[in-house]
């Protein structure tokens, strides 16, 4: 699933290639919207919330979209070739007198009003790489269920916007914790660390093509991947098992000895 960097990234592609211009190709490949025609409207920005991208057109309307597990917005100048899948993938098309933005595989995909864009998106907590970013109400929000295991509580973007899979399994490592350890059983300390950890994680990867969480180039992460190869800093062999985030099971990696607190035992999947 693509994290907050990606979609961030993704965002600023289709600003650049569509903000200011008016589109001369709208084309929605959904049931619902399969009539719905705003050529000859300009888009005016495309902005990320969290894992959700709002592409917003003059007249007051939102394609508001979310990549999910494989989705992506690729752009074509006019007169390449469309290479992001076969074309019974295309969910959308946006296009310009200079370039199209065609979306493959997108799960979600809908068109509404822009002063409602609180439908769509006024559930997330606070964005990790937006303006409303806040890390005490972000705390907060996660130490509202001190039960609740720490990697489920990362991925609920109720509680901060921008978290996937990767970063959860890399700040559990940073932490010292384990995903399962209750979030109530943190040390403190750590917890007041989180928010500043995961907003610098994603900070300095939303311009990398590829994304570091160690800081060396011939090893980009500490744990997430990594199964059952030593860990970076003891040497022990990372594991692996899937944990739930209340929708479904994820891969999760940890090192048994340098993170601290419950775990599957070994062979679980």
């Amino acid at each position: 699933m693509p994290e907050g960097d990606t979609v961030w990234q993704a965002a600023r592609r289709l600003h650049n290639a569509l903000a200011g211009k008016v589109l001369t190709r709208f084309d929605l490949r959904v049931p619902r919207y399969a009539t719905a025609d705003l050529t000859g409207r300009t888009v005016l920005d495309v902005t990320p919330r969290g894992k959700h991208l709002l592409t917003r057109i003059e007249g007051d309307l939102t394609l508001h979209s979310h990549l999910r597990m494989d989705g992506s917005w690729k752009v074509y100048a006019n007169g390449r070739r469309w290479t992001g899948g076969p074309t019974h993938q295309i969910r959308a098309v946006l296009g310009t007198a200079d370039r199209a933005a065609v979306g493959y595989r997108l799960p979600v995909l809908e068109l509404l009003r822009t002063s409602e864009e609180h439908r769509a998106v006024g559930h997330l907590g606070p964005d990790l790489l937006g303006p409303d970013w806040d890390p005490d109400r972000a705390l907060a929000n996660l130490l509202g269920d001190p039960a609740r295991p720490l990697g489920e509580a990362l991925l609920d973007q109720r509680n901060l916007a921008g978290i996937g899979n990767v970063y959860k399994s890399e700040l559990c490592f940073l932490l010292g914790a384990t995903p399962w350890l209750p979030l109530g059983e943190l040390p403190e300390d750590r917890a007041a660390q989180l928010p500043a950890l995961a907003k610098r994680l994603l900070e300095v990867n939303r311009d990398r093509p590829v994304r570091i969480t160690t800081g060396r180039r011939d090893q980009s992460h500490f744990v997430y991947g990594r199964a059952p190869r030593p860990c970076l800093r003891c040497r022990t062999p990372i594991r692996s098992a899937n944990q739930g985030d209340g929708s479904r099971e994820r891969p999760t990696y940890w090192c048994p000895t340098c993170q601290s607190g419950p775990a599957p035992p070994p062979g679980t999947r």
